[in-house]
């Protein structure tokens, strides 16, 4: 099994037949993930690919065809009221692809969705791929192989390199889920390594954070009390100088929190070993070992 995703999964896509949405919906399909419909005011009636109907809104989408999961491609300024629309229409989970979606946006939008117990994957998050049986986003689906490590990721690019690597080890992946790297997400690095902690097909667990928050702080501390698999991480963003953001909105050190040596020094404690540099990933997941719960 994955975390997130099930055989019961139906997805639509908002925003599918704009460049990105139809672009990563082809990809979506090729590897096998169940679209079963896209939404597009205005365009309803339409089949994208001659495939996959095209509605006005995702009520009539679920209606329809009976999505649970929508895969959100649209503009910024609309990113929230897309993730909103598809709460409202009773969605399980939603994964926000878009970046630069406003902060306030999204501080206003997640009462909405905790409300209705709505999962929220992102904004500005490459989507997960659960091996062998859907990708929704936009990772590569040639780097992943089926098997039983975990990966959690608040960068996309640095998801590929270390899934690729794991690939190459011949260490295949139960899901690979990159939870965004924007100041205000939906999932958590917490409620990630909850939900792998839950997951029987998970075996050992790959954490890949950055400087800026305390998401690894927290995951940390959960892990020390309740994980008893393998962990190992890696933090990105080490000679980062305080007060400049790197690369994401989320990633930036202010107010003496945040640091890599922060978040290194936490894991640590939690005797979760760090890789100095992502390619040294693969070989801490071998010599890893079983943990033992503090509680």
């Amino acid at each position: 099994m994955a975390i997130f995703v099930h055989k019961d999964t139906r997805v639509l896509v908002q925003g599918i037949t704009g460049r990105d949405g139809s672009f990563h919906t082809r990809g979506m399909l090729a590897y096998g993930t169940p679209i079963v419909a896209g939404v597009t005011p205005g365009k309803q009636g339409q089949r994208f690919d001659d495939r996959v109907p095209v509605f006005n809104t995702v009520a009539d989408a679920v209606a329809a065809t009976g999505a649970n999961t929508s895969v959100i491609f649209v503009p910024p300024a609309f990113a929230a009221g897309a993730v909103l629309e598809a709460a409202d229409a009773g969605l399980e989970l939603v994964v926000c692809i878009t970046e630069g979606v406003p902060t306030l946006d999204m501080v206003r939008a997640l009462p909405f969705l905790q409300e209705r117990g709505v999962r929220l994957i992102g904004p500005n998050s490459p989507g997960l791929l659960a091996p062998g049986l859907a990708k929704l986003g936009i990772m590569p689906a040639s780097i992943v192989k089926p098997g039983h490590v975990g990966v959690i990721s608040r960068s996309g690019t640095l998801t590929y390199e270390v899934v690729w690597q794991l690939t190459n080890a011949g260490l295949g992946q139960s899901t690979c889920l990159g939870i965004g790297g924007d100041p205000v997400i939906g999932t958590t690095f917490l409620d990630a390594v909850e939900a792998f902690a839950g997951d029987p097909q998970t075996e050992a667990l790959v954490l890949i954070g950055e400087i800026g928050g305390d998401a690894e702080e927290q995951a940390a501390a959960y892990i020390r009390e309740h994980v008893t698999i393998p962990v190992v991480a890696f933090i990105a963003g080490r000679t980062a100088p305080p007060g400049k953001r790197m690369g994401h909105a989320g990633a930036i050190v202010t107010g003496g929190s945040g640091t890599a040596a922060d978040k290194i020094a936490a894991l640590e404690a939690a005797e979760i070993p760090v890789a100095s540099r992502a390619a040294d990933i693969v070989d801490l997941l071998r010599s890893a070992r079983p943990r033992r719960r503090a509680s």
